[in-house]
């Protein structure tokens, strides 16, 4: 991995990973996906290959404070049901991490935010839509968990961006609030985690990137405590937007570095 560390970044370089970090904290608790954002950050100011070994450990503290706050609420069935799927998606992800250099791995990051806001744009029109979701234990929900859980799999292994694919998966199978934010933290802490052994494998996590993790943990606190004070506040609908939004132009900037 390219080394990295605090000296090798600018001021304003620190700040934008501070700031990615903070709206970590706030997506695990109040709007999972969000940190499609904090990925394109990560991405446009470190090698992108780099950038998402550096960026696994600051999504586990911040999945680690998710489950403190919504561990009540997680609905285990589900979760079983899209583990094996998931573990699939993560090796075809890490052997394509093994093949693909940082050129690629850039522009596969661009190609996957993009898909991903498209993804997040139709669930929502899906949502608005559906008379009643997919049961997760009909044969229906058994087939979407096995297709979201290999995409999901195989897009958090490579971008950290499983968010948007696992947030339309639970929208859809029709999880309330606490439910969804509860399941979702389970989920993408068990993964994240499994993911540490082959991220060190394939060099992207070392002692200079755990270091810049351990500043920037500090900043995943503040996120998460105003992301669980504005989960019952905030206007979903125009911070979706918003996301989006920054996540087109994020993977734009990638695509045409």
């Amino acid at each position: 991995m390219d080394t990295i560390t605090l000296w090798h970044l600018t001021g304003w370089e620190f700040a934008a990973l501070a700031f990615a970090a903070l709206l970590v904290g706030f997506s695990k608790t109040a709007v999972s996906g969000a940190n499609t954002v904090s990925l394109a950050i990560f991405a446009a100011v470190l090698p992108a290959r780099a950038s998402t070994g550096i960026l696994l450990p600051v999504l586990i503290a911040g999945d680690v404070l998710a489950v403190l706050t919504y561990r009540r609420h997680a609905h285990w069935p589900t979760l079983w049901r899209l583990f094996p799927a998931v573990g699939v998606g993560v090796v075809v992800g890490t052997l394509f991490l093994v093949w693909a250099d940082d050129a690629v791995v850039r522009t596969s990051i661009g190609v996957i935010l993009l898909f991903m806001a498209g993804v997040t744009v139709w669930r929502r029109r899906q949502a608005d839509t559906a008379e009643r979701p997919d049961e997760v234990a009909s044969r229906t929900g058994r087939a979407k968990a096995r297709s979201y859980g290999v995409l999901g799999g195989f897009t958090t292994m490579v971008a950290n961006a499983g968010g948007p694919v696992m947030s339309m998966y639970l929208l859809s199978a029709g999880f309330r609030k606490l439910g969804f934010l509860g399941t979702s933290a389970f989920f993408f802490l068990i993964v994240n985690v499994s993911k540490l052994p082959f991220s060190a494998g394939l060099g992207l996590i070392d002692g200079h990137s755990l270091l810049l993790d351990a500043v920037l943990v500090v900043f995943v606190v503040p996120g998460a405590l105003l992301g669980t004070w504005a989960v019952n506040r905030i206007n979903q609908r125009l911070f979706e937007r918003l996301v989006i939004a920054a996540t087109v132009v994020g993977g734009l900037q990638l695509l045409l570095a």
